[in-house]
């Protein structure tokens, strides 16, 4: 028995839902114009620190400037090669500072948002609440009490106190985050753990954790980025020697109050946002499902 080909498309145009009509042509071109529009505006920024990186400093503020003349690699060489600043050393304390943050943000969330996820005790809605308050506060207002609270641990100008700071202020939202995901893993999955004999701990770290690998990878990118490109309590809380610094403070040095080197702090830039990508790449399969899994749940 044969089917009219007719009959096929007319069945499958009376099956389609009418409230959904075809975007007209006009309309596709006027929306992806829009997109490309936008994704051009959002890009150009970029793209042109990337351009003057490779710029003298006396051209990269040109009126009218070109777009591959005098260009070179010199304003890299002097960045790397600690002509321009200590870069290298900014890098390595910028890389501890950061990866210390991340895992005691995560491990310290993860734990914290698990407890609050799972047992119920007196506090827990205080403690919930305590966090979303902390959130509040813009980082201008915490600079003086965490300054006297690192000062009378004896851990003001060390990488240690920075590093409890950026916690401080991670770990708040990272526990909202987690606790939303670890809502959405069964608690049948726990019981089943402590039945063949696994530990609280054992149940959380075996069991719990690797299912939790999206929301993990999302509160560590925060924590990372948040680390990375900090500038106001970096600023105030590291000693004041050059050494010391990490990137985002060491980068105020190419612009001073009588002079601006535009094309070397381009180049520092473009060099300060290389390890952010990566990081970024290694966890953007992770990202979209746990915000999504964190935003919606718990």
């Amino acid at each position: 028995m044969s089917i009219d080909a007719a009959s096929l498309r007319a069945s499958s145009a009376a099956a389609r839902p009418r409230g959904r009509g075809r975007r007209s042509t006009w309309a596709s071109i006027g929306l992806h114009g829009a997109l490309v529009l936008a994704s051009l505006i959002a890009v150009f920024p970029v793209f042109w620190v990337v351009v003057v990186s490779f710029k003298p400093d006396a051209k990269a503020v040109e009126a009218t400037p070109t777009l591959f003349a005098d260009s070179s690699l010199d304003n890299y060489a002097d960045v790397l090669s600690g002509a321009k600043g200590s870069f290298l050393a900014w890098f390595g304390n910028s890389v501890l500072i950061a990866a210390l943050t991340t895992v005691l943000g995560v491990l310290l969330a993860a734990s914290t948002a698990y407890a609050l996820s799972r047992f119920r005790f007196p506090g827990r809605h205080w403690m919930l609440l305590s966090f979303l308050v902390v959130q509040m506060f813009p980082f201008a207002v915490l600079i003086v009490p965490l300054y006297n609270v690192l000062l009378t641990l004896g851990l003001q100008g060390s990488a240690l106190g920075l590093v409890l700071v950026y916690c401080s202020t991670a770990i708040p939202f990272c526990t909202f985050m987690l606790k939303g995901y670890f809502d959405g893993i069964p608690a049948d999955i726990d019981e089943a753990g402590r039945v063949d004999g696994l530990s609280p701990w054992g149940v959380f770290w075996r069991l719990v954790l690797p299912l939790a690998r999206p929301g993990l990878a999302v509160t560590g990118f925060y924590s990372f980025i948040v680390a990375w490109s900090e500038v106001a309590f970096a600023s105030a809380f590291l000693s004041a020697a050059d050494e010391s610094k990490t990137l985002a403070v060491g980068l105020q040095v190419f612009v001073q109050q009588n002079r601006a080197e535009w094309g070397h702090l381009a180049a520092a830039s473009v060099l300060v946002a290389i390890p952010a990508v990566i990081v970024f790449y290694a966890v953007q399969r992770f990202l979209v499902s746990g915000l999504a899994a964190g935003s919606v749940k718990g």
